[in-house]
């Protein structure tokens, strides 16, 4: 059942699985996870801002989705790891539709690294930053810059995306970007708390292993297949529109009284 189904069978109480008559922010989006939640979110019946660093995938993504959802899908470029990107990119996505009801903080990159490396000083320090400015910071930026207008109108969703591996899980080579995640984990259950009292619910997804067929080559693949694949439960990678329905249903009515979980979506992976 896709869906668009679920929205029209409705539930015995009335309340369906719909999104209609909401407009939903998701960063970070231009390909893979973010892709599959934007395609979900649109047939459910939202109104959806699409955001990327550069239009390299946004444009691609936007010209397959605009056929068949005219009119309510829109696509801003930004840097939204800086507090000054982040408020310039907010101010317009808020001119061209208007008050926010869901927020999906999706920017994030797991860059690998030694936490000591032979890089000097200077460059080893912007590394740690940027690292943590894309993990956490953006998500802290923009959930703050659109949380008066959920604030003043009672309610509001923000989801934000975390990471199993790293995220949840240790791993060697992720110390600095699981530092951001864990932090990110630490921000949606605080937050859940402090803004429940305004009608608002924060939560977070913890992907488990979606490769981005998009970015990554086919030895690359394999690597990653050979390397992870044996750990998951389930015996499969996730697929981006899997992650699409669980942040469909946290945006959605059916989830009013679900705040501060981290959910994890990962085939078992976390087990």
């Amino acid at each position: 059942m896709t869906v668009h189904d679920v929205s029209r069978a409705g539930t015995s109480g009335g309340v369906r699985l719909s999104l209609a008559g909401k407009t939903a922010l998701v960063t970070g989006a231009g390909r893979g996870i973010g892709a599959g939640i934007v395609e979900v979110f649109l047939e459910a019946g939202a109104n959806v801002i699409v955001n990327a660093r550069t239009d390299t995938y946004l444009s691609k993504l936007v010209a397959r989705l605009t056929p068949t959802h005219l009119g309510r899908i829109f696509y801003l470029t930004g840097d939204l790891a800086s507090a000054e990107g982040a408020a310039e990119f907010v101010i317009a996505a808020m001119s061209q539709v208007g008050d926010i009801d869901v927020l999906v903080n999706g920017v994030g990159d797991a860059i690998m690294g030694d936490l000591i490396n032979n890089h000097g000083e200077p460059e080893a320090d912007a590394q740690i930053r940027r690292n943590l400015d894309l993990n956490l910071m953006s998500a802290i930026h923009c959930t703050r810059l659109i949380g008066p207008s959920m604030i003043r109108r009672k309610r509001g969703r923000v989801i934000n995306l975390v990471g199993v591996i790293g995220g949840i899980s240790g791993e060697a080579g992720l110390s600095v970007y699981a530092a951001g995640k864990a932090g990110l984990i630490g921000f949606t259950r605080s937050l859940a708390r402090e803004w429940a009292p305004h009608g608002i619910t924060v939560n977070a997804i913890a992907p488990g292993v979606f490769p981005d067929r998009e970015s990554i080559m086919d030895l690359q693949q394999t690597a990653i297949g050979k390397s992870l694949l044996g750990r998951i439960p389930l015996g499969r990678f996730g697929d981006p529109r899997e992650l699409g329905y669980l942040a469909c249903y946290l945006a959605s009515d059916l989830a009013a009284y679900v705040t501060g979980q981290i959910l994890a979506h990962d085939g078992g992976l976390s087990a």
